[in-house]
């Protein structure tokens, strides 16, 4: 992608590539999951695919290479579709970009109590305070993190915030794909 910014971490860098193909998309998106892989591994063990994805022949940079899987399914929760994952030893990690309202933490105390899941949901969708975001993490089978948030009323690529513990509750599901 060439308006993402370069990071030193390749996770980092995996993860903004994904924010900006996805920001391009548009907002009210569908979830949508991607494998990482190995770029030079991907090159030497697949180089048709590699050359598909555009994948230059640059032996001299490491990186990891995200490539979106099917679409995930919308009648399943989130973490029931996540906890049905395995992935192959050729996958190096994976990432899930998804939208999401937030409320600033001022906002917990005027939460009424005794809402089920769908009027809580309904609440925060009224709620002023309320702010949309996209969330893009990413998890490596080694263990790293990654994640990138972007507010739809600041929707720029140089407002893009970055870290590796933003969604953690995001980012345990997805290292649990990962174990046996």
């Amino acid at each position: 992608m060439s308006n993402t910014p370069m990071a030193a971490n390749p996770l980092t860098r995996a993860v903004l590539e994904i924010d900006e193909y996805v920001s391009g998309l548009g907002w009210d998106q569908p979830a949508r999951l991607f494998a990482l892989v190995d770029t030079a591994r991907l090159r030497a063990e697949q180089p048709s695919l590699a050359d598909r994805l555009g994948l230059d022949d640059d032996s001299g940079t490491s990186g990891l290479t995200p490539i979106e899987q099917d679409e995930i399914p919308t009648g399943k929760p989130l973490d029931e579709f996540l906890a049905t994952i395995a992935w192959p030893d050729a996958v190096a990690g994976c990432a899930l970009a998804v939208e999401r309202l937030m409320l600033p933490p001022s906002a917990e105390a005027q939460v009424p109590q005794g809402l089920d899941e769908a009027a809580l949901s309904k609440w925060v969708a009224e709620h002023p305070d309320r702010q949309e975001v996209r969330m893009t993490v990413a998890v490596l089978r080694d263990g790293g993190r990654e994640s990138a948030l972007r507010l739809r009323e600041k929707d720029s690529p140089t407002e893009v915030l970055t870290g590796s513990d933003l969604v953690p509750g995001l980012a345990e599901a997805l290292a649990a794909t990962f174990e046996e």
